[in-house]
């Protein structure tokens, strides 16, 4: 079995015709596609959980994103994420998590998950062989609970070595892009395996950065090389079309306004480089849009709208910076507002949900 599909016969299933098409889908539930939304609650049974699958379920809603605080234990994730998915049989959730290896897990052996070494370790100790095993392991027992989409890999090149968000935490494989490649080649390789999407983070690449998007506003352009982009560049080539998950990182060559706007919400970014130089057909998804590089600067309608704009596909939203129940319908009412008034977003829109779709039409059913 090759590393990836051929890319004839990838590009004949992004073609083919979506799950649900856009024509036979309402402009809400387009929308509604978009969304993928953090949760508090850790059973099936709790109010907040039952409440997502309604909204799933009236297609408000496109997926959900596990932390720490939702896993009570295996047993109840794999309950939680049976009703997400028995809630849109034909048009799957995305049910996310980040399980990475090392310090960024979701699911740990305080649970019962057997943990898995961090990038930078993976790399040092074991070929990329014995990667894909460590790999294959991890991925097969995040399927068995019924997960769909792992954010991983971390396709950032360790080129700071006192990163605060990077190197501090061993999430990248290697200084060198080869080998970053090769590397994430063996992690997506194991995951599609078992039947898992993943995605490529975090584009255009945070490794050389000096601070923590996380924290606050993040500048790269005096740090950041186009060799951080060789990662995303050869696995594209290879025929990579699940997600890329952008960064909220500010480039002054790449931002186009007089605003400083980081690479989640420049289409300089995703249009320009991601889709265009790069021919990247998949899915762009935001990194958190909580986050303080953005939270601190944008208001949630902007935030959104430029997002969309700029040509992202899916908006992350981990529900943790001011948490209230009602967010992912206050997103929906924002994209469908605006949709109506402009027929040009009404239009991302529905390319966002072919592209949705079309990657959810390879989760297995």
């Amino acid at each position: 079995m090759p590393p990836f599909l051929p890319r004839l016969l990838l590009a004949l299933a992004l073609l083919a015709a979506p799950l649900v098409p856009a024509h036979a889908a309402t402009l809400e539930k387009m929308a509604g596609q978009m969304i993928v939304i953090g949760f508090q609650g850790d059973d099936a049974d709790d109010a907040s959980v039952k409440a997502l699958r309604d909204e799933i379920a009236a297609g408000r809603l496109g997926g959900v994103m596990y932390l720490k605080t939702n896993v009570k234990s295996l047993d109840a994730v794999k309950a939680m994420n049976t009703e997400f998915k028995a809630a849109s049989p034909e048009l799957p959730p995305f049910i996310t998590l980040d399980q990475e290896g090392g310090s960024v897990e979701r699911l740990t052996r305080d649970v019962g998950f057997l943990e898995v070494p961090s990038a930078v370790t993976v790399a040092a100790s074991d070929s990329t062989a014995k990667a894909e095993a460590i790999y294959s392991s991890m991925a097969q027992d995040i399927a068995a609970l019924g997960f769909t989409v792992n954010f991983g890999p971390v396709a950032d090149v360790n080129v700071n070595p006192n990163n605060q968000v990077i190197a501090k935490f061993g999430r990248s494989f290697s200084p060198d892009p080869a080998v970053v490649t090769q590397y994430d080649q063996a992690f997506i390789n194991a995951h599609h395996k078992a039947g898992l999407l993943t995605s490529l983070k975090h584009f255009p690449g945070h490794g050389s950065s000096t601070a923590d998007s996380h924290a606050g506003f993040v500048d790269i352009t005096g740090t950041w090389s186009k060799a951080e982009l060789d990662p995303y560049r050869g696995l594209i080539a290879a025929g990579y079309a699940d997600m890329i998950m952008v960064g909220h990182l500010y480039h002054a060559d790449y931002s186009g306004t007089d605003q400083k706007l980081p690479a989640s919400l420049s289409p300089q970014w995703i249009t320009g480089v991601l889709r265009d130089e790069l021919g990247f057909k998949g899915v762009v998804i935001s990194d958190d849009l909580e986050m303080g590089a953005i939270r601190k600067l944008f208001n949630l309608h902007d935030t959104v709208i430029r997002a969309v704009s700029a040509g992202t596909d899916v908006l992350l939203f981990s529900n943790t910076a001011d948490y209230h129940a009602g967010l992912g319908k206050e997103i929906l009412t924002i994209l469908v507002d605006e949709a109506g008034k402009d027929p040009a977003f009404a239009a991302r829109i529905e390319e966002s949900y072919n592209r949705i779709v079309a990657l959810k039409s390879r989760l297995p059913h």
